[in-house]
């Protein structure tokens, strides 16, 4: 397997190698609601991280298109440790609250999940998709239309950050589709500064853009997470 995963909650703000941490505070009601859940990326190469909307400042702003998308551009699961278990099957074990029995060609059989996008348990893997927290067609309109073959399948598979993949209901992945912030968010409240937090990081560590309306729902987003910090580290 390839990496590790946590979905435990921390009261208060240590900066995890190979983490972006949203922290929750103990104070007002708006720093209340923000997920304590470890959010996608790496470190930064520094050994610290970034407050929410100082990351949210690092994104470059440029218009996007998606001329020439097709998501078949992007080589999805493969098995790149010739484990038997592909990258779906990686998410899924790692994520898994309980962990499941991993049969014959690596079929997962037992196991509970939460979906951290609408806070449902979930015990058959048949019930989950892997969504790209940046999904493949906004990321090819921001900058992997770009990219080599090679590049777009390191993408598609990426298990180097703890949450640019995230095992999640399949009605939750299908209400989100491609959709960037300003026009779909969690509809569980308490993952509204993780998931931003996810965006921002998978952004970052890709180099990808935003455009300008995303950007600015980023940054509304960011005003009510101060406490909730993004780490993250570039993809080779």
């Amino acid at each position: 397997m390839h990496h590790t995963r946590s979905l435990a909650t921390a009261l208060t703000c240590p900066l995890l190698l190979l983490s972006a941490v949203a922290c929750t505070p103990t104070t007002s009601d708006e720093d209340s609601k923000q997920s304590a859940a470890p959010s996608s990326g790496a470190s930064d190469g520094k050994g610290g991280g970034l407050r929410l909307a100082d990351a949210v400042g690092r994104l470059k702003t440029a218009t996007e298109s998606r001329t020439g998308y097709e998501r078949t551009k992007f080589h999805l699961w493969i098995d790149a440790d010739h484990d038997g278990c592909n990258t779906r099957s990686e998410v899924l074990i790692a994520e898994a609250v309980k962990k499941p029995r991993r049969g014959s060609a690596c079929r997962l059989t037992g196991g509970t999940w939460l979906s951290t996008y609408d806070g449902k348990t979930l015990t058959n893997a048949r019930q989950l998709d892997i969504d790209h927290v940046v999904p493949l067609a906004e990321a090819w309109d921001s900058g992997a239309s770009k990219w080599s073959a090679d590049r777009r399948e390191a993408y598609a598979n990426d298990l180097g950050a703890q949450r640019s993949l995230i095992a999640v209901s399949l009605g939750s992945n299908r209400s989100k589709g491609d959709k960037d912030p300003a026009e779909w968010m969690p509809p569980a409240k308490n993952d509204t500064c993780t998931y931003a937090a996810d965006w921002v990081a998978s952004k970052l560590r890709w180099k990808l853009t935003a455009d300008r309306t995303e950007k600015t729902k980023l940054e509304q987003i960011a005003a009510g997470c101060p406490r909730t910090m993004v780490a993250y580290k570039p993809a080779s």
